[in-house]
């Protein structure tokens, strides 16, 4: 069993820095885990909130900036794994990150967002690699918000092994449905647990933030799920409900429509997917 914290937050927009309420918000819901937690999940670009196109260069920060260097101190304090999201300075390059922290507060995946929603786009470049990593004796992938609307991104991460794909999300009404349809899809379709991150409350240019956040089981069936109040949801990931879908057939083995993505070594030596600019 792998207990998880689905953590359906407000999120304040171009609040960031370490005294900042999104990393404060982050530091206290870490602080207040529960016993036994072993991974917290935050919705998308959770220490920045979502920047524009004429404030990105004082929003964003690198990996090793000061707001993420201290998530990962809490999380290893705390003992706890964290995947936060945030907007990612490399160099002159802008990107809409998540990174899945371990429980000794080093970073074991990195994520850039590959689908850019109409606002990503002229404030973020796409990212062009699906990874996965070792977490728990699972194998774990990351997507974000508008990546989950096209089934090619899951099953790229499945393709690579996933057994949890974590999507941390910030969508907003009128489109909350269409993210909680699609979560169940992913999972069922790929056999594999997905949890679905978003945040609530309200944000710039009058956008309203639904919650709906879930964990979804490889059957498609919802393990637990929120409402659209501000809540920690406490969820639990039974691994014998993977060995349960994969038991009798494996979409990914059955399945005669191959993914047109590229296979290169990651960075620590195992597999990605990588999209080639057409």
């Amino acid at each position: 069993m792998i207990q998880l914290e689905l953590a359906q937050i407000p999120i304040v927009d171009g609040a960031t820095g370490v005294s900042g309420a999104n990393v404060q918000r982050v530091l206290h819901t870490i602080g207040q885990r529960a016993a036994g937690t072993d991974l917290i999940v935050f919705p998308e670009t959770t220490l920045s909130g979502f920047p524009t196109r004429h404030n990105i260069r004082t929003v964003a920060e690198p990996i090793d900036g000061p707001s993420l260097t201290a998530v990962r101190q809490a999380a290893r304090e705390a003992r706890v794994a964290v995947a936060v999201g945030l907007a990612e300075r490399d160099g002159s390059r802008f990107f809409n990150t998540t990174v899945l922290v371990d429980e000794y507060g080093e970073i074991a995946l990195r994520y850039r967002k590959t689908h850019l929603w109409a606002s990503d786009v002229g404030v973020f470049e796409p990212g062009e690699r699906f990874e996965v990593c070792s977490f728990k004796g699972l194998s774990v992938g990351l997507l974000i918000c508008y990546d989950i609307e096209f089934p090619e991104t899951a099953r790229a991460v499945a393709s690579l092994g996933a057994d949890l794909l974590i999507v941390t999300n910030g969508n907003m009404d009128p489109f909350g449905p269409v993210h909680r349809r699609a979560i169940v899809a992913r999972a069922m379709e790929n056999q594999m647990f997905a949890a679905l991150v978003n945040r609530i409350g309200s944000g710039d240019d009058n956008l309203s933030f639904p919650g709906e956040s879930a964990l979804i089981d490889p059957f498609g069936d919802v393990v637990c799920d929120a409402g659209q109040q501000e809540t920690v949801l406490r969820a639990t990931l039974d691994r014998t409900r993977l060995e349960g879908a994969r038991e009798h057939y494996r979409y990914l083995h059955d399945a005669r429509i191959a993914l047109d993505l590229a296979t290169e070594d990651g960075e620590d030596g195992q597999r990605a997917r990588v999209i080639r600019t057409r």
